[in-house]
């Protein structure tokens, strides 16, 4: 095929009619559709029931009996379009009868008092719901407090046994203390009697000891001093009472038990007061034995 790039455009008229016919086929298509489709959806209005609660006024003579006036010219009914035919009526099931409606007051009524339960029922549920809360929050509080008060019993009385038993080991740890006191004191009292005793009779056999020291020591004296008489036999034995000042000077001699022979308790009690003073210990404690009585026993052959 050739083609000449020089040759003019020739239209179509054939294409443009074509065209234009369709495009008028579909724009009746769609009148006819939305037509029959807005007459198919209409529905008549459903009947209205009316309660009058009131009678209307009555009406008056002077408002039924009024002066006539000439009728209004009739208007010419206008030209009622044509409606295309309905759509082919469906048959619906048996309307279900409704419950027999309540008036607008009852209505009203019925909605006070539902809601009046309504608000009675939620404040008692409120109510109980609050009484639960506090009851559990009472019981709650109260068990703690039970808890608490146990613990706090139970601490004090682990407090007091505590106290007790310190107090018990103070008073037997005292006790101890005491009898060991008691011990070591009795223990240190006998060894105090014992060294006093001991002592003591240290003491006296060093006192015995100067008595007897200085009782020879007296009984030499006499015995230089005496002159026995002729007739004297045997050993006789006189015993004397002699007064003795401190500082051993006789202050009198008295024959308690004589020999038996005169002349010897004479010769011996003048031999005692030639004696003075007797020779006596510087210790007071020896010194007792002498002064101020000396119970003084000579025998001429000892």
């Amino acid at each position: 095929m050739n083609f000449q790039a020089d040759a003019p455009f020739v239209s179509r008229p054939r294409s443009n009619l074509i065209a234009g016919a369709l495009a008028l086929g579909v724009h009746i298509v769609f009148v006819l559709l939305l037509v029959f489709g807005v007459s198919w959806q209409t529905r008549h209005p459903a009947p209205v029931m009316v309660d009058l609660w009131e009678a209307p006024p009555p009406v008056t003579q002077s408002a039924a009996v009024k002066p006539s006036k000439p009728p209004a010219p009739v208007k010419a009914p206008a030209p009622v379009k044509a409606v295309p035919p309905p759509p082919p009526a469906v048959k619906t099931p048996p309307a279900v009868k409704a419950p027999p409606t309540l008036k607008a007051p009852d209505i009203a009524l019925e909605k006070k008092k539902a809601e009046a339960e309504r608000l009675q029922k939620l404040q008692i549920t409120q109510a109980a719901e609050e009484k639960a809360r506090a009851d559990a929050a009472k019981k709650a509080q109260e068990k703690q407090l039970a808890e608490q008060k146990k613990r706090e019993l139970l601490r004090q009385m682990e407090e007091e046994d505590l106290a007790r038993r310190m107090a018990d080991e103070a008073a037997a740890s005292e006790a101890r203390q005491v009898k060991l006191a008691e011990a070591q004191a009795k223990q240190a009292e006998a060894k105090a009697k014992q060294a006093e005793a001991a002592a003591a009779s240290k003491r006296q056999a060093e006192l015995a000891g100067v008595v007897g020291q200085y009782r020879d020591l007296i009984s030499a004296k006499v015995r230089g001093n005496t002159r026995l008489p002729d007739n004297l036999t045997g050993n006789p034995q006189v015993r004397c009472l002699v007064k003795v000042l401190p500082t051993g000077e006789v202050v009198s001699v008295r024959v308690t038990q004589s020999s038996g022979n005169p002349a010897y308790d004479d010769a011996v009690v003048r031999a005692i007061e030639k004696s003075s003073p007797l020779p006596l210990p510087d210790d007071r404690a020896a010194r007792v034995a002498f002064v101020p009585e000396l119970s003084f026993v000579h025998r001429p052959k000892e």
